[in-house]
Parts: C-alpha cells; structure tokens; sequence
C-alpha cells in the first residue's frame, strides 16, 4: 500500500508486540480513539485469533509514548502522502503522565563524591 498514498491521507503502519503488522489510511482530524476502533472493526485476517473483546483497551504507541484516545494526527504533525509507523497494544489503562519521564530522570541522577588526601 505504501506506493499509493494520497496526498492527503496519512499511512498508518501498525506493528503489534508479536511483529505482526497491517496498514490503514487516516486523515489527519482522525484521533487515536477512532484508529482503535477502526483497527478493531478491520482486524487483520493474520490477527483473527488474537482479536480483543473491545476497542477501549487498544493502545497506540508512538516515538515511545502512549496517545490518548483525544489525540489526532494532524496534532501530531505526521506527515501527508507518508507512512507513519506506531505500535499497537492491548491495555486497560494508561500509563501515569510523565511516570515514564520521572523514572529516566531518577536512573540519570548523578552522584559526585570528592575525596581530598
């Protein structure tokens, strides 16, 4: 799919924990929330067996963080006319906001200790 992409539509390639993935065509005003439930009313005939019980518990990961049902590509500024890569899982809830960051800035803290002889 991904040499014929309209210039007005996103590309969506979605990958699942397993490696599996399948393509969708968005528009950027589409929101996380409808590409879950789009994903979930298309699921991939590869995926039949895996199928979830609900849209509400698939996550979308992108560049590392988990999107909120409210967010649309277009905030996202992905790019028209391109293939865009994200994840997708299934979880009942979200991670807290900035739990992920508060956990890397605790591993960077740094320690200096001086010793005089």
């Amino acid at each position: 799919m991904s040499a014929n992409i309209p210039k007005d539509m996103i590309n969506l390639r979605i990958i699942r924990v397993c490696g599996e993935t399948n393509e969708f065509l968005f528009t950027p005003n589409n929101s996380a929330a409808d590409i879950a439930k789009h994903v979930y009313d298309n699921w991939a005939v590869d995926w039949k067996e895996e199928k979830v019980n609900s849209p509400s518990i698939l996550r979308l990961i992108y560049q590392g963080r988990f999107l909120h049902g409210n967010v649309t590509l277009g905030a996202l500024k992905l790019p028209l006319g391109k293939t865009t890569v994200m994840h997708l899982v299934a979880r009942e809830t979200l991670p807290e906001p900035n739990s992920q960051d508060r956990r890397n800035r605790e591993k960077t803290e740094e320690s200096y200790c001086c010793v005089i002889l």
